[in-house]
């Protein structure tokens, strides 16, 4: 033990023990009334994947979370906007509490609330879940991307979706613990373009896996997951270009027969990373839904266009990661598209 004591201080680690996912559910607990919502909003998404519901999933929210407040002010717009497009669409919020960064850098809510370097995991644990709870009571689902997998236990009874991305869809500890997750996750492809990694994910989180995890009580356990209720593919698009179009969706169809129901990103490569692109991705994958047969769509979105940097004076409203569409252009995108679907389901039944 004094050997390990040394090599540690040698290393200049440090510990610092947060609570148990059980005790930080007894802190913030899921009543029963939003967990049957939940329960409802996961089938909801199921249905849609598989067809049976033929809205269009849109998750639209926040690149990633930093303020609650202006979080919960667009939860209520979103919320309002839900019911005039309730028919053609269904929506669910992004709600990002990790960042994955490319080398350094603010890693998200959930790791550093205070976005001052102080890195209160504890705090933001805590404030994370009480702000998915309020979400939740607004009458939203929720979306995140499954990122720490010691995380996944703290929020694992919240989500109604959840993404892995384009450089965790070839991990292993991430497949397995999307295996065991009680909500649909789509996986991305690589920022490469290629979908095969994803699909190789898709086939190892639909079945049973055992695995080293963490059970509610933090201890180290043998985990046996049952698989994922419905592992899809998002498009994202590439470094070279975007996949979202239907010669690109064709295209991998021919390749892969059996494809997993299908989420377009309408961000990072298929927009060329221009928030301001989205809504002219979107409108083309509504003009060619009946050929491609996409189920949903993801949209980064905030009150405020664009983007900034972590500062003493900030823009409320606007995202400190990528850029986001503005509120104004989300809400006339979304209404338009409502539109545009029910138009085209009228036309399709005439």
């Amino acid at each position: 033990m004094n050997a390990l004591n040394t090599l540690l201080t040698q290393s200049n680690t440090k510990e610092t023990p947060v609570s148990l996912p059980v005790q930080l559910k007894a802190k913030y607990p899921l009543v029963q009334t939003f967990a049957r919502q939940i329960a409802e909003h996961r089938q909801i998404i199921q249905n849609i994947l598989t067809g049976k519901d033929q809205r269009l999933m849109v998750i639209t929210g926040p690149c990633s979370i930093h303020d609650p407040v202006a979080v919960l002010e667009y939860a209520d717009r979103l919320q309002k906007l839900q019911e005039k497009v309730k028919d053609q669409i269904f929506i669910v919020m992004r709600a990002y509490i990790e960042k994955p960064r490319t080398t350094v850098g603010w890693k998200g809510f959930m790791y550093d609330p205070n976005l001052d370097g102080s890195s209160n995991l504890q705090l933001g644990l805590e404030k994370s879940r009480e702000l998915y709870l309020q979400i939740i009571e607004k009458g939203l689902p929720i979306a995140s991307e499954i990122l720490s997998p010691m995380a996944t236990g703290y929020f694992d009874d919240l989500l109604a979706w959840g993404a892995i991305g384009a450089r965790t869809s070839e991990s292993q500890i991430h497949r397995e613990i999307s295996s065991h997750m009680p909500y649909s996750i789509g996986f991305k492809n690589g920022t490469d373009g290629s979908i095969q990694i994803a699909l190789d994910a898709i086939q190892s989180a639909q079945n049973e896996h055992q695995f080293l995890g963490m059970n509610q009580q933090g201890l180290p356990s043998v985990i046996q997951s049952a698989g994922n209720p419905l592992p899809h593919l998002i498009l994202r698009g590439a470094n070279h270009g975007p996949n979202y179009d239907l010669a690109s969706i064709q295209a991998i169809r021919e390749k892969h027969k059996n494809l997993p129901a299908l989420v377009i990103d309408c961000s990072h490569g298929n927009s060329g990373k221009d928030p301001l692109r989205q809504p002219e991705v979107l409108q083309q994958i509504v003009a060619e839904r009946l050929k491609t047969q996409v189920k949903g769509v993801m949209i980064e979105s905030h009150l405020v266009d664009g983007n900034q940097k972590l500062s003493c004076e900030m823009i409320y409203g606007q995202s400190v990661t990528d850029g986001c569409l503005g509120w104004d252009k989300t809400e006339q995108l979304l209404l338009n598209v409502a539109k545009q679907l029910k138009a085209s389901e009228l036309a399709h039944s005439a």
